[in-house]
């Protein structure tokens, strides 16, 4: 089922996942990782794997315009080019004229986002975020460090240590990446 966590120190973004396919009561843990860099960008997805590719592999971040606020052009550019590659990668399903995705987190210039399975863009007023199954966990396990000393990756783990420990979805190993800030 999954476990992705996300932290932003305001400059660099780091997100970690964890290793489980999970379909009913089968776990396999997957040599594919969930979490990737992708230019200046650091993705980690739940949902399912073949989104988790159609991102890695045809997704062609646009260009920021100049000056633009990094929430208005994930919201808007972005999110336009993930539903096309969704929906031309066949991943996409619309029921009723809603459409639906998948979802994941997104690190880029510094800013932490979520986008979740309607396409909104969601960005924490915390430093972190968790998705997947064992995200109430990982989100109890970076409140509690969030006064630490311990670096963003520490947190991850931890993080990712005790979804582990008390979700059944959640498997090593655990992957975390950086995206470096900057604009």
């Amino acid at each position: 089922m999954t476990c992705i966590v996300g932290f932003t120190n305001g400059s660099d973004v780091s997100i970690g996942g964890d290793s489980a396919g999970v379909g009913g009561l089968d776990l396999t843990v997957r040599a594919d990782e969930k979490v990737f860099l992708l230019g200046e960008f650091v993705f980690g997805f739940t949902t399912s794997f073949r989104m988790g590719q159609l991102l890695r592999y045809k997704l062609t971040p646009p260009p920021f315009l100049e000056k633009q606020d990094a929430f208005e052009y994930m919201a808007t550019s972005f999110i336009d080019r993930v539903r096309t590659v969704l929906k031309d990668g066949g991943f996409a399903t619309k029921e009723k004229e809603v459409e639906q995705g998948g979802t994941f987190l997104v690190g880029i210039r510094g800013r932490l986002f979520s986008v979740q399975s309607d396409y909104q863009i969601a960005e924490s007023a915390s430093r972190f975020e968790a998705v997947g199954c064992g995200e109430q966990i990982a989100r109890g396990a970076m409140y509690a460090l969030d006064e630490t000393e311990a670096t963003a990756e520490q947190r991850i783990l931890k993080a990712l240590e005790a979804a582990e420990r008390f979700s059944a979805g959640v498997r090593r190993p655990f992957i975390v990446k950086r995206a470096h800030g900057g604009a």
